[in-house]
């Protein structure tokens, strides 16, 4: 395991975003966390609610307007801690209302966007967001890390 580079667990976020075909909007990262595949999502900031600071990031990262996000899950993502010495828990959310037209708009932290079976995740796949698209599959709040 690499060396601890924090000492308190950060709060990430996430979300499953379907549309009306069933698919789910997943990015390929570069930079942080590449190459691994994931849900739109990034931090919580200070004062935000899950909800908003969820809208915020999707609008950051794909130019959507997600509409009615629910928290649907929470995760504590241990294999990104062993590998990396990040700790962090995420809450998922999930929308299936969105406008707008998808655009990379973080071309420095995402290579694409793409629209898959949730049941075919690409891989590889952030630690994070698999965790998030077990729950949401199986329709668990929560999953202990084996």
């Amino acid at each position: 395991m690499p060396a601890k580079k924090e000492q308190k667990p950060k709060v990430g976020l996430g979300v499953v975003i379907v549309n009306c075909d069933g698919k789910m909007l997943i990015g390929k990262r570069k930079g942080s966390h590449a190459p691994y595949y994931s849900i739109p999502g990034g931090h919580l900031e200070s004062g935000e609610t899950f909800e908003e600071g969820i809208i915020r990031e999707v609008k950051e990262e794909t130019d959507l307007d997600i509409k009615d996000p629910k928290v649907i899950a929470v995760t504590n993502n241990l294999e990104t801690y062993r590998n990396e010495g990040l700790h962090y828990i995420s809450i998922v959310l999930f929308a299936n209302e969105f406008s707008g037209a998808l655009k990379n708009m973080e071309v420095d932290k995402c290579d694409k966007w793409l629209w898959v079976d949730p049941k075919k995740l690409p891989m590889p796949h952030f630690d994070a967001s698999k965790r998030g698209v077990a729950c949401y599959l199986e329709n668990k709040f929560y999953k202990k890390f084996e």
